[in-house]
């Protein structure tokens, strides 16, 4: 198996965790911005540390980093943001597995996004069969009884689609702006720089519009750490594989996010599976391997 594999399938495994410790917080008494905040107020000296440490005791040095890396990243880090806030906020909502459903055309925005702003070409069969995950996803994602699929979640949902697929994107050309072939240190001085300037720009909009949320997230330290430290794995696997395969094979891949949260819901939450989703997850699955086996070709 190609490494972008395993790097997207890890990042897709410690999102489904992060995600759900996510959910925890913003049940209680923290905002979506707090909530997204406080998974970059753990993760950037951790990986600062990290990175710091692995300079010092290995042969590893800085590398020649183009122009091109600080609006690309800086743009990514932004989008990460907005596209966090977004799926924190559905959280709150009753029509949550609608707006997932939209979240994740986040593939299918990142194969466009990818072809416009930095010349990303896709095989066609590879285009066909992320079109096939997509349909997997929209059977996995039935809407609640009585809702609807036009709705302010829905909304919002597409909204942390475009946003996360933007994000994708500014992430790769960050990470092809670095001229190296240490995918460990590319992906983590690009996590480096942006985690910590997510870090600092979200925490002064709290201070200057939710001043509480600070002391909130504070004082909930114990889970809102497990959040930096999953979003630390999932973020640096990301980009790493982002440095070695085109954004919208590694999205496809990353859509076995799904089956591990239906998974999940089987295992701890001895939730029932309906024909509709097992479909769903078969068409996924298929989607999946073959994105695979293309984009390792």
């Amino acid at each position: 198996m190609e490494l972008w594999v395993i790097l997207a399938i890890t990042a897709a495994a410690a999102q489904t965790i992060r995600f759900a410790i996510q959910k925890v917080l913003a049940g209680v008494a923290l905002s979506p911005a707090a909530t997204t905040w406080a998974r970059f107020l753990w993760s950037a000296p951790v990986v600062i540390v990290i990175m710091t440490a692995y300079i010092a005791v290995t042969p590893a040095t800085l590398p020649n980093v183009k122009p091109s890396f600080w609006p690309y990243a800086l743009s990514g880090g932004a989008t990460q943001i907005l596209a966090t806030i977004c799926t924190v906020t559905l959280f709150k909502r009753r029509s949550f597995a609608v707006g997932i459903t939209f979240k994740k055309t986040e593939v299918m925005l990142t194969a466009l996004a990818g072809f416009v702003i930095l010349g990303d070409l896709l095989d066609p069969l590879g285009a066909a069969f992320i079109a096939l995950g997509f349909i997997g996803v929209m059977l996995l994602s039935k809407a609640p009884e009585g809702g609807g699929i036009l709705n302010k979640s829905a909304a919002i949902g597409l909204l942390s689609g475009i946003f996360f697929a933007l994000s994708a994107i500014g992430y790769r050309g960050a990470v092809l702006a670095i001229d190296s072939a240490d995918t460990f240190l590319v992906a983590g001085l690009t996590l480096a720089f942006v985690a910590t300037a997510q870090a600092l720009a979200l925490g002064l909009w709290l201070v200057l519009r939710e001043p509480g949320q600070i002391s909130e997230t504070l004082k909930g330290w114990r889970k809102s750490s497990l959040v930096g430290v999953f979003s630390l794995i999932g973020s640096w696997c990301w980009f790493a594989a982002f440095s070695l395969q085109n954004a919208a094979y590694v999205f496809a891949v990353g859509q076995i996010e799904l089956i591990f949260s239906l998974a999940m819901g089987v295992l701890f939450f001895r939730e029932k599976t309906s024909p509709r989703e097992l479909l769903g997850m078969g068409l996924l699955t298929i989607s999946i391997t073959t994105v695979t086996l293309i984009g390792s070709t």
